[in-house]
């Protein structure tokens, strides 16, 4: 970890193993590092706890090479890349060893799997439609290191597949409740548990649906308390602050 290498940089001034001039150089180059067509925070996962996220999506795969492999020169694990084409993940995977799940266009370098808090986060979707971003959420809930529960498929349209699982969603510590169409799934979940819920609108849908604006505002408008709303199709940013709720606490 980046922390753990600045206090041996520390340790190896104080010993006179490293002079200060070449300790300064060095941190100077911590903060960031300039590739050119990228500017990686080397400083994230000393700040955030978790290393920068690589944007796929509009990156070529040698700069996608380039990105990952700097951070892994820094010692980076987990490192993740969302939005990810399949194409892309063939000529990425040629040079740097990477583990890719096509349903998610996630792909991440250096799967470490280790369990950092104890709570469970459910990842809940109306329906079968809505699960790769549902799955973009969950694969990026475990990377960060939370147990993760997939209830797929339990929508409104059929309640009682949802009131089947009760047992599931109240002993979540997060819910992540991903849905197109109407959206109505964060509103019933939300009235029914105890713990945050974080919608995730999908352009799944017909005309209407507006590629996910009417699921999108039905879940700004829930009446249930508690519960939050990313933006359409954002599975990341759901499956990160879902995280982030998670390790509130530590592993108590």
């Amino acid at each position: 970890m980046e922390q753990d290498k600045i206090l041996s940089l520390l340790h190896q001034v104080q010993q006179g193993e490293l002079s200060p001039e070449k300790a300064v150089l060095e941190l100077k180059m911590s903060p960031f590092e300039d590739l050119g067509y990228a500017k990686i925070d080397h400083h994230r996962e000393l700040r955030q706890g978790v290393p920068e996220v690589i944007f796929g999506s509009g990156k070529t795969p040698d700069q996608i090479i380039g990105i990952a492999s700097a951070m892994q020169n820094r010692g980076s694990e987990n490192i993740l890349i969302t939005r990810l084409s399949p194409e892309a993940a063939q000529k990425v995977g040629q040079a740097i060893e990477l583990v890719y799940d096509s349903m998610s266009k996630i792909g991440i370098i250096g799967r470490k799997s280790k369990i950092t808090a104890s709570g469970t986060i459910v990842v809940a979707t109306g329906g079968t439609s809505d699960i790769p971003v549902a799955e973009e959420a969950a694969l990026t809930a475990e990377v960060l290191g939370n147990n993760v529960t997939r209830l797929y498929d339990v929508g409104v349209a059929g309640l009682h597949r949802l009131l089947a699982n009760l047992n599931v969603i109240m002993e979540a510590r997060v819910i992540i409740a991903v849905a197109g169409m109407e959206g109505a799934l964060a509103s019933v979940i939300g009235g029914l548990v105890d713990c945050p819920v974080i919608a995730v609108p999908t352009s799944i849908g017909y005309g209407a649906n507006f590629g996910g604006l009417s699921a999108l505002l039905s879940m700004l408008n829930s009446c249930a308390s508690g519960v939050s709303v990313v933006n359409i199709d954002n599975g990341f940013g759901a499956g990160y602050l879902a995280s982030m709720i998670n390790h509130i606490g530590g592993n108590e």
